[in-house]
């Protein structure tokens, strides 16, 4: 009975031991990984590099969007812009009704702020700070600040002045002086400055529209110069086509294939092992790596992109259909056979019926999946969404764009996602009442 006692004793202190060293060893693992990667990945330096003036520049711009006014100090010539591009150019002699032009320009900014253009220097006047002169000419720029130190949303040389402030930004160099404001909102989103429909209210522009006048309205929306909304829905198309072509394509390559990897339709082994081997070679490399292989062989282009996927999937699909055949009910192919089918008879009608829920599935899922992904690949081989979202974030001018791009992005996601949910139900629903 003591025997019986102490060998209790022994397995519940071995128990314990285990325990102990699982709830200390596990947290010490997690402390050594996070060490590890807080000195790898040089986590104290991020905060030293990262520039906290430019992000909060970027998040700005998603929301709201800069009127240029600049001036050539050569020629006194003034231009009015949003977002400085030629495309939203207010016509010459026009402004904005917080602009006076003439000889003398001024500049009316919010917190009382005022920028004034005259012929020789620009002044800045300061609420709280002062005026701020520059005079350009040829030997540079020639500040004068009030008196005291120079706060630091002032930066000053010889030949260049920019001040910064929550009200807008100037900068003065010898060839040109320019300020912009932030405004809240996408201007210029649904006509442009050349529109006749151009800052009329909504409910004008709709009686317009039920007054006969919608084809007009349409075509200035949708042929918009700055927002291109035209452009985006073509590329909105081409990465839904990539995703549903490669995703398409790779389904009916990879399940002629998938009857050559299982093992209960493919005697030789010989046979299985090449098949499988090819499935893991194609899915092991990345769809974007066989992006840029393909696109460096056929050039850029959307169909480069749904190759890529093709390729990839082709592999995933394979082993996942030949372990879906591999498991369907041999009764019912022998059930089949019975009344004298033929090979080809006995796949159509007792294996493929078993198999097409699993089928559709994963192929309504990576569907899915893959128009995310065509987003990234389409940056690459030159199409979609993903090229036009790649272009507005390297220029940093137009951030308001990605902002665009990227909630059309997840609208498209959400749309797919839904859509396949239903088609999931739909489809399985409809094979299994079948079958």
């Amino acid at each position: 009975m003591s025997s019986h006692v102490q060998d209790l004793k022994h397995v519940a202190s071995q128990n314990f031991t285990k325990k102990r060293l699982f709830s200390f060893g596990v947290p010490a693992v997690m402390l050594a990984y996070l060490t590890v990667i807080f000195f790898a990945f040089d986590i104290a330096g991020l905060s030293e590099r990262a520039d906290w003036d430019n992000a909060t520049s970027l998040v700005a711009d998603t929301y709201s969007y800069k009127t240029h006014v600049a001036r050539d100090n050569r020629n006194g010539e003034i231009t009015i812009a949003i977002e400085g591009e030629k495309k939203g150019r207010y016509p010459q002699g026009t402004a904005p009704d917080w602009v006076t032009l003439g000889d003398t320009t001024v500049i009316e900014l919010r917190e009382g702020q005022q920028v004034i253009f005259s012929p020789q220097e620009v002044r800045y006047d300061i609420p709280g700070y002062g005026l701020v002169t520059a005079a350009p000419d040829r030997s540079g720029v020639n500040a004068v600040l009030p008196a005291g130190d120079v706060p630091d949303w002032i930066n000053v040389s010889k030949n260049r002045l920019a001040i910064t402030t929550d009200a807008g930004r100037l900068t003065v160099t010898r060839n040109r002086a320019e300020v912009f404001r932030y405004f809240y909102g996408w201007e210029l989103f649904f006509f442009t400055l050349d529109s006749p429909y151009h800052g009329l209210p909504t409910t004008e522009v709709m009686a317009r529209a039920l007054g006969g006048e919608h084809a007009q309205i349409w075509e200035d929306f949708w042929s918009n110069k700055m927002w291109r909304h035209a452009d985006v829905a073509w590329a909105m198309g081409e990465t839904i086509l990539m995703a549903f072509l490669g995703t398409m394509g790779a389904a009916m390559l990879a399940l002629p294939m998938a009857f050559l990897a299982a093992k209960n339709f493919a005697p030789l082994k010989a046979v299985r092992f090449a098949t499988r081997r090819v499935f893991d070679f194609v899915r092991g490399v990345d769809a974007l790596i066989w992006t840029v292989i393909l696109a460096r062989a056929f050039g850029p282009g959307p169909l480069t992109g749904a190759l890529a996927i093709l390729i990839t999937d082709t592999g995933s699909f394979g082993k996942m259909f030949s372990e879906a055949l591999e498991n369907v009910d041999e009764k019912q192919i022998e059930g089949i056979q019975s009344t004298g089918a033929k090979p080809v008879q006995r796949y159509r009608f007792g294996v493929i019926p078993q198999i097409t829920p699993v089928l559709l599935s994963q192929i309504l899922y990576y569907l899915e999946s893959n128009t995310r992904s065509a987003t990234i690949i389409g940056a690459i081989t030159g199409g979609g969404i993903g090229l036009l979202l790649t272009q507005a974030m390297i220029t940093q001018k137009d951030w308001e764009e990605v902002t665009y791009y990227i909630v059309l992005i997840i609208l498209m996601v959400m749309i797919m996602d839904s859509l396949s949910g239903w088609l999931r139900r739909k489809l399985i629903q409809g094979t299994q009442s079948g079958h």
